[in-house]
């Protein structure tokens, strides 16, 4: 049922996604009276799972559930109807309007995924607002796992800035973002009431943008452990366990905080456990269970709205738009930075790399519409800025050739484009081949 789930959450994302990238360039090239043969979502090869004719239109959905297209006549795309392209030109063609009608045709698309992240990014702020809580309320600092541990990071400490970028919200993932885009030398944190300054390794955001750590936080809350609530017939229901009680030891090693618990945990899956239990703060019980197949115990535990105050940000709608605006370019900023620090050898583009698999598995298993959005949100940008890079057969290589009979009054000739477009179909293909075989070989 997760994999059902994430594989629908990315059918709908993508076909969003897809059929508005498509209506950007569908109604410029009708309102230019430029004919448009077919308007499909999904790939069709072969055969069609729908079809419909409307006037001179075929609309429809193919078996393939990965982009779609629009068929626009007088013009070389990935069908390579070169037969087309041999018959007199007519008026209603891609190719008898004036560059500028095509150029508008051609951006109209990306136009439209980049307008579609903003207005999400919106909506998201618009409808859920901002909740975090400020690093000065997090007294009990934090809980440091492997890679923060790699830059020094201790239990406890509270992180103040990295780089020359002020946390003063508690956010990990802002921490592991900056490292990784902006590479900064050191790190400060506030350690038994005193400010100490650690230095990060060289080589920390190649380390964080490795396949196998992504996801991995370099720390998070240090939360005290304790069972809050308890599963119904869960392991820790079958061995007595009840609410308020604290864990002491698990196989006779020492646990305080929640981290501590998860790292003992690991590996244990279907394993009987050894517990010593703290009860009403002075019984200490012995007690053994065995773990769910998925090494849980079914027990509840304390949540951050229960040791620390949530701040809330909520925005009107004309405080959103232009927070969603912002919101998006400093997204797509980021994902410039990112190229640089690949181009600069600060991260592997390989490990960055990914196909649809690494996209569907940024979907949360249980259905989560806030992050379903996000995620949606930035595939938008990102399939606008992707779409926007100069490679023949994307919407960038077709601007880029306009873009110079535009400058310069020369239309690039048919065979030109024909030929650029298959060498482009080709780049794209193989380049699709390669980012799904790192993920296969990721899985395996």
């Amino acid at each position: 049922m997760e994999t059902l789930s994430i594989v629908l959450q990315l059918i709908l994302s993508l076909s969003i996604l897809v059929t508005l990238h498509e209506c950007g360039h569908f109604f410029p090239a009708k309102w230019f009276k430029t004919r448009v043969e077919k308007f499909y979502l999904f790939f069709n090869p072969y055969f069609e799972l729908f079809k419909i004719q409307k006037g001179e239109t075929e609309y429809g959905i193919g078996w393939i559930p990965f982009g779609g297209y629009v068929k626009i006549s007088g013009m070389i795309d990935e069908s390579m109807d070169t037969e087309q392209m041999k018959q007199p030109m007519q008026p209603w063609e891609f190719r008898a309007k004036p560059a500028w009608q095509r150029l508008i045709i051609m951006v109209g698309g990306v136009t439209v995924n980049f307008i579609l992240g903003f207005l999400i990014f919106a909506g998201i702020l618009w409808y859920y607002g901002e909740s975090y809580v400020n690093t000065a309320d997090v007294d009990k600092g934090i809980a440091v796992y492997e890679l923060g541990e790699q830059i020094g990071l201790q239990d406890g400490d509270k992180v103040l800035s990295v780089g020359d970028y002020p946390m003063t919200k508690f956010n990990p993932g802002m921490v592991t973002q900056e490292i990784i885009l902006k590479s900064p030398s050191t790190m400060t944190v506030e350690r038994n009431g005193s400010e100490v300054q650690l230095s990060i390794p060289d080589n920390m955001a190649e380390l964080l943008t490795k396949h196998e750590n992504k996801g991995r936080p370099l720390y998070d809350y240090l939360i005290p452990q304790k069972a809050t609530s308890i599963k119904a017939d869960g392991p820790a229901d079958k061995m007595g366990l009840k609410e308020g009680d604290k864990f002491l030891a698990i196989d006779g090693v020492a646990v305080s905080y929640n981290h501590e618990m998860q790292l003992n945990l690991a590996g244990k899956a279907e394993k009987e456990v050894q517990f010593s239990v703290l009860r009403n703060g002075t019984d200490t019980l012995a007690m053994s269970t065995t773990l769910t197949k998925k090494g849980k115990l079914g027990i509840g535990n304390v949540v951050i709205s229960d040791l620390y105050p949530i701040q809330y940000q909520k925005y009107s709608i004309g405080e959103a738009l232009p927070a969603g605006v912002s919101k998006g370019v400093g997204f797509l900023q980021d994902q410039l930075k990112a190229f640089g620090q690949m181009f600069r050898n600060k991260i592997k583009a390989t490990d960055s790399l990914g196909s649809i698999v690494s996209i569907a598995s940024m979907f949360d298993s249980g259905w989560d519409w806030h992050r379903f959005w996000q995620i949606t949100a930035m595939l938008s940008i990102l399939l606008g800025f992707f779409n926007l890079l100069p490679i023949p057969a994307l919407d960038g290589g077709y601007v880029m050739f306009l873009l110079w009979e535009v400058i310069t009054g020369k239309k690039v000739s048919d065979k030109v484009m024909e030929y650029a477009t298959t060498v482009g179909f080709f780049i794209l293909i193989a380049l699709m081949i390669f980012a799904l075989g790192l993920d296969f070989s990721r899985l395996f």
